[in-house]
């Protein structure tokens, strides 16, 4: 079975996967998907793998254009992805109106579940977020870091401790079963990373890559959207 390969940052994730059987339905072919940390992704296309779409930052789509890696002309805006609070599905939620609270709540948890900080949108942005807080070394042994959004979340479900939160993109709690999101990140302390998807130079299937960015970014497409956590359109963003 002839399988389209894509790179993508884990915020795609259920979005890709919402479409893939419209997109087999249509070019008969299966996905092949590799979901990470946004720097990792693009790490992976520098150093030569093969990759037919590129769904990532749109900071880093750019950089990728620039570095011939991506065609430019496709790039296209998939939407919005917030930077939010999780809690598992059973756990009463929290509350995170300002950093007092976003404080408050984070010296409270026992155990704080988040993606690569290092490498990942919402990782880099967390850590930021405990230094500007002044509380990155009070929870730096409670900290436990995951390669990317959804595997946090999944740990998270899997948590036994008393009161274990997590922070990563919306899209990655979202579609990730046994937690929910608890709220964005207070006025401040926000994070609104948009997404691109792009063609690789480098695509074995041009044709087939343009199908599904045509169903990513479709009109018909945005209650798939909206649902998967990417709440605005393209031509919302423009």
């Amino acid at each position: 079975m002839t399988k389209l390969k894509i790179l993508s940052g884990g915020a795609a994730q259920g979005l890709v996967a919402s479409l893939a059987a419209k997109f087999k339905q249509q070019t008969d072919f299966d996905i092949e998907g590799e979901f990470g940390a946004v720097g990792a992704m693009a790490g992976k296309l520098r150093a030569g793998t093969k990759a037919d779409l590129v769904i990532l930052s749109s900071a880093l789509i750019d950089e990728l254009a620039r570095e011939n890696l991506v065609i430019g002309g496709s790039i296209s805006d998939l939407g919005l992805v917030e930077t939010a609070i999780a809690v598992r599905a059973a756990d009463p939620p929290v509350r995170v109106r300002d950093a007092a609270s976003l404080k408050n709540v984070l010296l409270e948890a026992d155990v704080i579940f988040v993606p690569d900080t290092r490498m990942s949108t919402a990782g880099i942005h967390v850590a930021r977020v405990l230094e500007q807080l002044g509380i990155a070394e009070t929870v730096a042994t409670r900290l436990k870091i995951y390669p990317n959004g959804a595997t946090a979340m999944s740990h998270l479900a899997e948590s036994r401790a008393a009161r274990p939160i997590g922070c990563t993109q919306a899209t990655e709690i979202i579609n990730t079963r046994g937690v929910k999101p608890s709220g964005s990140l207070p006025p401040g302390y926000d994070l609104s990373t948009l997404y691109t998807a792009a063609i690789a130079t480098g695509a074995t299937h041009r044709k087939q890559s343009q199908v599904l960015l045509d169903l990513l970014i479709g009109k018909e497409q945005q209650p798939l959207r909206t649902e998967a956590g990417f709440p605005e359109a393209r031509n919302q963003l423009q």
